[in-house]
């Protein structure tokens, strides 16, 4: 009875031994040998191993299987719209933007900190050219064209609906000044200067009729004259006239009387102090930002994330055809060592693939309980 105990039990160490070698072997050879051998020129059967004379064909298939089942644009695409991804992407450039906002260094520092080549010189220099270019630009296009051919029609109407107001306007002036003492004292004057250039005739005329009677007489009649309706009529006629003269008229008229160059250099001198882009430059970041902060943060920031990633994930598809991610994977795979690719694969299965050696030596000492037993029967 002993000797049958020790038999089955020698078989089962046996099979158990044979069964976890061979397992181990196996996962092994997946491997080893990282190189074919040879013996003269036959080549020894089974080097290199699976993983290394399959390489190629595994890093083509693991290129697939990432791009086909992995990392695919559907589940990019709901990563990209998930929420909580869009709530992170806000919180992160939140956290990254806030010292901007609130930075003491100027615009001009942000501006050489990013390698923009942009400075008070340069912008004062293009908006003068711009000035210069667009006055230019404006010249040849309008000084062919007539002044009512510029102007837009409701400006015309508006000048035209003006002559009225402007004629009121200029009699009670008028008659205020000849009325005032100034007024007087200066009809006085005149009507000297005309007496004087008549000589005798304007003697006699002076003597008999008195200087101040003159133009106390004159005077009344000037206020008359101006305050008549017919004068009005004339003045309106005079001025609607004027006008239609006057839109009739090319620009290059008007054009032509101006100084081109000295109205150039005082449009840009005054633009140039007007915006004042060495003031806006010198002012901290946080002047112009500062008071956007609390609306940028909570309304802006999130809608420009949504709507970025929302083109984002548009984009994936032909982002990731263009980026040749299978082709990528392939390449990366095929420049691991062998080494690595088995410190990668036992890193992952090395639990599993001690099971497997497990289970072979577990199924060889079964075997072997089987093989003792068989031997027991037929001795």
């Amino acid at each position: 009875m002993l000797d049958a105990f020790i038999l089955v039990l020698f078989m089962v160490i046996v099979g158990a031994l044979i069964g976890g070698f061979t397992n181990s072997l196996a996962i092994k050879m997946l491997f080893r040998p990282y190189r074919a051998y040879y013996i003269g020129k036959f080549k020894v059967p089974f080097t290199p191993g699976l993983i290394p004379k399959r390489r190629e064909e595994l890093a083509e298939q693991l290129g697939k299987m990432v791009v086909d089942h992995l990392i695919t644009p559907e589940s990019l695409q709901k990563k990209v719209m998930n929420e909580d991804f869009q709530r992170d992407v806000t919180l992160w450039l939140t956290e990254e933007l806030e010292p901007v906002f609130s930075s003491d260094k100027t615009v001009e520092e942000w501006l050489d900190i990013l390698q923009i080549p942009v400075s008070s010189e340069r912008l004062n220099e293009w908006l003068e050219d711009w000035i210069s270019v667009k006055m230019t630009s404006a010249k040849e296009t309008y000084t062919s064209r007539t002044l009512s051919e510029t102007l837009p029609e409701k400006w015309q109407n508006k000048v035209s609906e003006s002559i009225p107001t402007l004629v009121t306007f200029i009699a009670t002036r008028a008659e205020d000044y000849f009325t005032s003492p100034e007024g007087k004292k200066k009809v006085k004057i005149m009507i000297d200067d005309f007496l004087k250039e008549r000589g005798m005739l304007g003697n006699m005329l002076g003597m008999f009729l008195g200087n101040t009677s003159v133009a106390d007489k004159i005077q009344p009649e000037i206020v008359k004259f101006i305050k008549h309706e017919g004068t009005q009529e004339i003045l309106f006629n005079l001025l609607t006239n004027e006008w239609a003269k006057l839109k009739s008229m090319k620009l290059e008229e008007f054009i032509d009387r101006l100084p081109e160059e000295e109205l150039i250099e005082t449009a840009q001198s005054s633009l140039v102090k007007l915006v004042n882009i060495d003031g806006h430059l010198a002012k901290p970041l946080s002047h112009w930002l500062e008071p956007h902060k609390q609306s940028f943060f909570a309304i802006q920031l999130p809608k420009w994330v949504d709507r970025g990633t929302d083109l984002l994930s548009k984009k994936i598809p032909n982002l990731m055809e263009k980026m040749h991610l299978q082709h990528i994977v392939k390449e990366q795979v095929e420049s691991f060592s062998v080494g690595r690719l088995e410190e990668l694969v036992l890193g992952i299965s090395r639990r599993e693939f001690k099971m497997i050696t497990y289970l072979g030596a577990l199924l060889g000492g079964i075997i072997g309980i089987v093989q003792g037993f068989i031997a027991l029967f037929i001795s």
